[in-house]
């Protein structure tokens, strides 16, 4: 039997549920959009290459564009011409019907490489110049990667921040077979496609958390009866443990440099943030209280850590310098705050606070004041993007877990449920090297 306080620990960490079947690819749904969004249109690429293509490239693209919310793909049937490069175009058509932007392009087959070449062009309305031409190739099995680079090249541009959609993300699936539930981690491309098992037990798994070179997943598994923190490479799969002490292990968080792991241990008695140098093995102990310390992430410059405790009586953020020290406390709206997690520049903290239900919020460390998010009612884990413009987060929809994203600026909502099952526990992965 495991001691109340290490049980309730647990509860506060997994929320486990069961489930019926899952499918691991992942389903786009837009909820919110956003007004004011970028009109464009991006027209279907003429394909030159003489046999039928199995990714629509210029679709995946609009698709891509349309869930950042700052953009508003115009439909398809609204097109009055189908141009193929800049001049086909009449400028005058696309801003006679609304639109600023416009992306066209081609894609023809080189026999000898044996690879798919795509030219295309991004084109303002306005003043009839040509924002970006550019002509990338790869193998017929690298369509949808080509459409994600393009997004993000067009993001981009328009924008001036770099795109997400040719990142990945890691999430955990839940199915039931013969009675049984069974666990898989999983990892996607950015739009949920794709699907990729990492790792499956019959135990549960949660806390995902990528490495900051993208090649490594860190996570906790109870498959041993017990949680236990475990590395893996994504390409490779070879697996390591890490932490596998008596009592809790779980909550693994890299270091911007990727030579350290923050986690929680309770091999001491009592749950509290420590940090691993993965060089060498050395542990420290950061924090020492007799409250549940737990769930800590690093900020951008490596100097700090934020976590949660209910040394205060419930669930709160607090802050403590990575070389040690008295903790900061830094939330106090509410009776429960929790899973922090730093913004890019570090000059916010995204966590799940508590109202009449779960809600992400953002507290702006320079004023204190907070923002909520959004606006279910079970909502957990928030993950932020690599450009720091949306967060993935865990919820609930009809008693099923889902997985939704919010634009921290845009206010645009989307959900990506899987066809079967519950899915939850997503970490957006880093910018990844091609």
């Amino acid at each position: 039997m495991y001691p109340a306080k290490f049980l309730r620990v647990l509860v506060f960490l997994c929320g486990l549920v069961t489930a019926a079947g899952v499918r691991a690819d992942l389903v786009i749904e837009i909820t919110e959009g956003v007004r004011g969004a970028l009109p464009i249109a991006i027209v279907p690429f003429a394909n030159l290459t003489g046999q039928a293509l199995s990714v629509d490239i210029a679709q995946v693209i609009s698709d891509d564009l349309q869930r950042s919310g700052d953009f508003d793909p115009m439909p398809r049937t609204n097109m009055l011409s189908l141009p193929s490069k800049e001049e086909d175009v009449y400028f005058r058509d696309w801003s006679i019907v609304g639109q600023r932007y416009l992306l066209v392009g081609n894609i023809t087959y080189d026999p000898q490489t044996q690879q798919n070449k795509t030219q295309y062009e991004l084109l303002d309305v306005q003043s009839e110049q040509a924002l970006v031409g550019r002509v990338i190739s790869g193998g017929p099995a690298l369509l949808r990667d080509m459409a994600h680079a393009i997004a993000d090249t067009v993001y981009e541009a328009l924008t001036g921040k770099p795109g997400v959609f040719s990142t990945k993300l890691a999430y955990v699936t839940l199915d039931e077979r013969q009675g049984k539930p069974v666990y898989s981690l999983e990892v996607s491309d950015a739009d949920g496609q794709r699907s990729k098992m990492v790792f499956r037990s019959n135990w549960p798994i949660i806390s995902p958390a990528w490495s900051p070179d993208g090649k490594m997943l860190a996570y906790v598994s109870f498959e041993s009866g017990r949680p236990a923190i475990f590395l893996q490479n994504i390409e490779t799969e070879v697996r390591s443990l890490v932490a596998n002490y008596k009592g809790l292990n779980s909550a693994p968080a890299w270091s911007p440099d990727g030579t350290r792991l923050a986690m929680t241990l309770s091999k001491d008695g009592n749950a509290e943030i420590y940090i691993q140098d993965l060089r060498n093995g050395q542990l420290r102990r950061l924090t020492n209280h007799w409250a549940i310390d737990t769930e800590p992430s690093w900020s951008p410059d490596g100097k700090s850590i934020v976590f949660t405790s209910d040394r205060g009586g419930g669930p709160q953020v607090y802050m403590v310098d990575v070389a040690g020290g008295r903790p900061q406390r830094l939330t106090f709206e509410g009776n429960y705050n929790a899973r922090p997690r730093f913004s890019l520049d570090g000059n916010t903290i995204y966590y799940v606070h508590q109202r009449s239900g779960f809600n992400v919020a953002a507290l702006d460390m320079a004023s204190g004041q907070n923002k909520i998010l959004t606006e279910t009612d079970m909502d957990e884990s928030p993950s932020v993007a690599p450009n720091g413009s949306m967060i993935i987060y865990a919820t609930q929809r009809q008693g099923k877990g889902v997985l939704a994203v919010v634009g921290v600026n845009s206010g645009s909502k989307y959900t990506l449920p899987a066809q079967f099952g519950d899915v939850r526990e997503p970490a957006w992965s880093p910018y990844l090297k091609r």
